[in-house]
């Protein structure tokens, strides 16, 4: 998950790009590349050395023309991103790095409770960093026939800087296939504006210096209007008859517009706070639903998803020691935590199917073997991760 959507809009890419011919004239490729980084102040050197054996990289254009067959539902979403076991982790890494949370939140005016949060969506507090080498990956895009290509250019380019400043050694520039790395997830022309030494030992590291990644993603989310002091936003109860249409994140309006509706907070106590906000409702009129802030637009900003911002602010109130999401998902199917994943996993391996290792992510073989354990069971085959399935395997 990735600052991404915003910084990485790579939508669009299946049937873009002509693998065999680009494939074939890499080498050249990287010569004219060379010319570009060596006018933004890239020797010669570090470009050598960077780019020496490295391959034109099939798998990153399979996975930047992968389709998703399945939506994953909201509720599935953050289910898995905001379970206890993240919050439990999210609290433990607080007291860990506390002292450069709390430097980050004076510098920046970034609650902590907020930075964790990101750091934990993106990459579980620093334990899913991603192992595709940038370089490989960002050239493979960078020389691949899609019409983005300048756009990875640039990227690659922003890579190399990093490289012949001496901020991130080589070899620990790795991240999705897409390009963003590190603690939390920067593209690395996002990591050029952006990224901080907020340890002070003259590097901006935010692969192996928390300090320097949390100190960047706060200086991420000042950048984008972050006002400390005022909430995200709370959850809240429509009124029946809602008109739908007034919801949306852009339509913002004074509270006391909400108020004259009949919105009211979840426990049914009056709104509260100044300026304007809109409502979310990301499942509907029949789901959970949201009055969101400008805060939660610049969280929105880190990757272009309300889905994502609403991961991340809930997340960021369960580290607060406020409740999650109250209201019931309209689905009569339970999403399943991350522990239940893997439980998940662990049963259909234990049947004989071939999910890999039961990490509780659900890819492709764990969804094709839930559809065919659900055929086997005489349950309509969806593939989805849900309670009734895992109920089904549990009573054997």
């Amino acid at each position: 998950m990735t600052p991404r959507a915003t910084l990485l809009p790579l939508l669009g890419l299946a049937g873009m790009i002509a693998a065999g011919p680009a494939r074939a004239d890499f080498q050249g490729c990287l010569a004219g590349i060379q010319a570009q980084a060596a006018s933004a102040g890239v020797s010669a050197q570090t470009f050598r050395a960077a780019t020496s054996g490295i391959t034109y990289d099939d798998k990153v254009i399979e996975l930047s023309q992968a389709q998703p067959e399945f939506k994953t539902p909201i509720w599935d979403y953050m289910a898995a991103l905001v379970d206890d076991e993240r919050v439990e982790d999210g609290r433990a890494a607080m007291r860990q790095h506390a002292a450069a949370l709390a430097q980050a939140e004076a510098r920046y005016g970034v609650d902590r409770h907020t930075i964790a949060a990101v750091w934990g969506v993106e990459s579980n507090f620093g334990k899913n960093l991603g192992k595709m080498p940038l370089v490989q990956s960002l050239a493979t895009l960078a020389c691949s026939g899609n019409r983005r290509r300048d756009f990875f250019r640039g990227e690659l380019i922003a890579t190399l800087k990093i490289i012949e400043r001496g901020d991130i050694e080589a070899s620990r520039l790795t991240g999705s296939w897409a390009g963003a790395f590190g603690q939390t997830q920067f593209m690395p022309t996002t990591y050029q504006r952006l990224a901080v030494d907020l340890d002070g030992d003259g590097r901006r590291d935010v692969v192996d210096s928390v300090a320097d990644a949390v100190g960047s993603t706060a200086n991420f989310l000042r950048v984008a209007k972050w006002q400390n002091g005022t909430p995200w936003g709370y959850e809240v109860r429509l009124p029946r008859g809602f008109n739908v249409a007034a919801a949306g994140r852009k339509n913002k309006r004074p509270v006391g517009h909400w108020t004259s509706l009949g919105v009211t907070r979840i426990d049914g106590r009056p709104l509260t706070g100044e300026g304007p906000a809109g409502i979310i409702a990301p499942a509907g009129i029949d789901g959970p639903a949201f009055l969101v802030t400008k805060n939660f637009d610049a969280i929105y900003s880190y990757n272009a998803a309300e889905s994502y911002g609403l991961a991340i602010a809930v997340l960021s109130d369960r580290l607060r020691g406020r409740p999650g999401v109250q209201a019931e998902w309209p689905t009569d199917d339970p999403p399943l935590s991350r522990a239940e994943r893997r439980d998940l996993q662990s049963r259909l391996i234990r049947r004989g199917y071939d999910v890999g290792e039961p990490d509780g992510k659900v890819g492709q073989k764990t969804r094709d073997a839930i559809k065919a354990v659900e055929r086997e069971l005489g349950m309509p085959q969806t593939g989805r991760p849900g309670g009734k399935v895992l109920e089904a395997l549990r009573r054997g």
